[in-house]
């Protein structure tokens, strides 16, 4: 049975472990399946710390909720192949997943302006899919689970509802090594201090850890720790999340995204008739989409979809003194009214009808990025070395590819006898890593502020590059390939 240690153990001296994994999210997680799939870093010997409880998540696997839930994401083709290469996409959910073969992304400020991206031009099958992030989350532990039950000393172990309480540099005095319980000490100590971080537990324990991984979100203790300098900006928007209903199935599979003034809008397919949405807005606005009336909400999703900027506001303007007015509905339909039935088929996504309940919230958007991944006996995954605007749905695609990264970066490590936590294994994590994140970051970023402003001349532009952009399919297939990791 694979060890969820919840004990309140105190230890007077740190007990010693090649890696401790800090964040039991899906970068935590997928790093601690591909540590222990992998031929040449299985005899490592594990800890993976989770402040928070996994048992909802073992849960999932087997009984998952009727209903979606509401964090979902869109994984490339890229990070399923390596899920599957770990082992854990054989214990997904098909049934909760759904596959996408393109995108219809326009302009509020005109309709015309838009692009279509079909991944059919450049040959391949599927451009993403939506997948839960517990159903990540779930696939890994049954995966670990797996490993464990295979082997009779697996080498690795998860705390959950274990807090880090502080992390510190070892004491000058070097420590009595001769009784401590890693299979293979290392040789390159000598008589000189163990350097290896600690890791302080509110269950008393301590551990000392060779490498110590950060997977613990954007308020990162390990980066604080390593005192690696994280540069972004908050960018004064939430994005609000819920799941809906639609009218019926939509058999297209593609996605839709509307850049509004207030943030993008997008409407992401699921099974039958299912559909999550992403609506990046100002903070007055993800307020009201919280508030409003549960019946109202999915007309203000179609209208937000179709309708002007100036009616959106004047119905915004209804709710933010009522959330209950359902006037606001009937201002939609007629105005909805207004369109032929041909060109709303054809050229926006199908009416939202329902807001599954307990579904909808909201979070902060930023971006971020450490300076470097790595600082001696540290290393960075996830959104603790970087976070990203959601409109490109590459935050935990971003994450999986670090965990490969670094996973490959070890492995050549041992292959040359190195101690892991050195900055000379470490470093070629960052070299290989950090740039492709960091330009991805960038084209993100600068498409959140050129699509949020109504500044006609700007508008303008484009308005006539996202035109011209669209008659040129080699260019979108290369923009598809980035998208979709290939």
């Amino acid at each position: 049975m694979l060890r969820i240690i919840r004990s309140l153990a105190t230890r007077a001296s740190p007990r010693l472990q090649d890696v401790v994994i800090i964040g039991g999210g899906p970068a935590g997680l997928t790093l601690l399946s591909a540590l222990k799939t992998s031929p040449k870093l299985r005899h490592l010997r594990c800890t993976l710390v989770e402040g928070f409880s996994l048992e909802p998540v073992r849960n999932f696997q087997v009984d998952p909720p009727e209903q979606y839930t509401n964090r979902i994401v869109s994984l490339t083709p890229k990070s399923i192949e390596f899920m599957q290469k770990i082992g854990n996409w054989d214990y997904i959910h098909e049934d909760r997943i759904r596959d996408y073969n393109g995108i219809i992304a326009y302009d509020s400020q005109d309709a015309t302006s838009r692009i279509e991206f079909d991944i059919g031009v450049t040959g391949k099958d599927t451009l993403a899919t939506m997948c839960e992030v517990i159903n990540i989350q779930s696939s890994l532990l049954t995966k670990l689970q797996e490993l464990s039950d295979e082997s009779t000393e697996p080498g690795f172990e998860i705390l959950d509802n274990t807090k880090v309480v502080e992390i510190v540099s070892p004491p000058e005095a070097a420590p009595d090594l001769s009784n401590h319980d890693l299979n293979q000490p290392d040789p390159t100590l000598g008589n000189n201090k163990l350097d290896w971080p600690i890791v302080k537990l509110s269950n008393g324990e301590m551990i000392q850890s060779r490498l110590l991984i950060g997977a613990d979100g954007y308020n990162s203790p390990v980066r604080t720790f390593a005192q690696i300098e994280s540069r972004g900006w908050q960018y004064n928007r939430f994005g609000v999340v819920a799941c809906i209903k639609l009218q019926y199935e939509d058999f297209r599979s593609i996605g839709w995204q509307r850049f509004l003034t207030t943030g993008p809008l997008a409407i992401l397919p699921l099974t039958e008739d299912n559909a999550t949405i992403v609506w990046s807005s100002t903070p007055e606005l993800s307020s009201l989409l919280l508030q409003v009336n549960e019946s109202i909400f999915p007309h203000l999703v179609t209208a937000a979809m179709v309708l002007e900027e100036v009616d959106l506001n004047y119905i915004y303007q209804m709710l933010q003194r009522d959330p209950n007015d359902s006037n606001a509905v009937q201002e939609i339909e007629w105005r909805l009214s207004k369109f032929k039935p041909s060109e709303l088929d054809e050229n926006y996504p199908l009416p939202a009808v329902k807001l599954i309940p307990n579904t909808r919230a909201k979070f902060p958007l930023k971006m971020s990025h450490a300076d470097s991944y790595t600082a001696p006996r540290v290393a960075l995954v996830g959104d603790a070395a970087h976070t990203i605007h959601p409109l490109a749905g590459q935050g935990l695609n971003m994450g999986q590819s670090d965990v490969a990264a670094l996973v490959q970066a070890l492995e050549k490590g041992v292959d040359r006898g190195m101690d892991l936590g050195s900055t000379l294994v470490l470093e070629e994590y960052t070299a290989n890593a950090w740039p492709a994140n960091h330009v991805l970051l960038g084209v993100c970023d600068k498409l959140h502020k050129v699509f949020s402003t109504d500044f006609y001349p700007l508008v303008v532009a484009r308005g006539l590059g996202m035109k011209g952009l669209n008659m040129f399919d080699e260019v979108k297939g290369f923009m598809m390939n980035m998208v979709s990791g290939r």
